[in-house]
């Protein structure tokens, strides 16, 4: 592991010489993710992009893209745009990036199964802010807003989100 990683553990996000509490998925950790499966995946994953509600915040970020009215994430294995940012009107299974609620105000997005995704392997892996602490995501890992604000301009072109392989089989408790 490098000292700009993002290390997974027990405890929480090990990050830019601090913890930080999180959420991670109801299905805990698994080497085998499957869509649905409400896991977070163990591996090394990049961090691909960031995304943030410019109605609701300013640009935290130069690297920032806002999340306009329309923006989707397919999460339809079936389809080939499956784990892919895509625009509405989408016929095909999809989470709305542009929520009613805050969870995805900022975004940070990983290279989990992307950009070529793997048909059912699992979709849209992100770091967003938590519901409540200790609330399990569906496979994100999630953070108190104000820590998510701050990971993100901690975050360089080398971080990487590092989620142990021996993590794997544990609970998201």
């Amino acid at each position: 592991m490098r000292p700009e990683d993002m290390v997974l553990t027990p405890q929480g996000l090990r990050f830019a010489g601090r913890l930080w509490p999180c959420s991670i998925g109801r299905g805990g950790v698994r080497a085998d993710k499957r869509e649905g499966d409400g896991a977070t995946p163990a591996g090394v994953h990049r961090l691909v992009g960031c995304l943030y509600r410019p109605d609701r915040m300013a640009r935290p970020v130069d690297w920032a893209l806002p999340i306009r009215p329309g923006d989707l994430w397919s999460d339809d294995p079936r389809h080939e745009d499956y784990n892919l940012m895509v625009r509405a009107p989408y016929p095909h299974s999809h989470e709305r990036l542009r929520r009613g609620d805050p969870l995805y105000d900022l975004v940070l997005l990983t290279d989990w199964n992307w950009p070529r995704a793997e048909r059912g392997r699992g979709s849209a892996i992100f770091l967003h802010r938590w519901r409540r602490p200790g609330f399990a995501t569906e496979g994100c890992i999630a953070f108190r807003p104000e820590h998510l604000r701050r990971i993100v301009t901690r975050i360089t072109y080398g971080t990487r989100l590092v989620v142990p392989q021996d993590l794997a089989g544990r609970g998201a408790g």
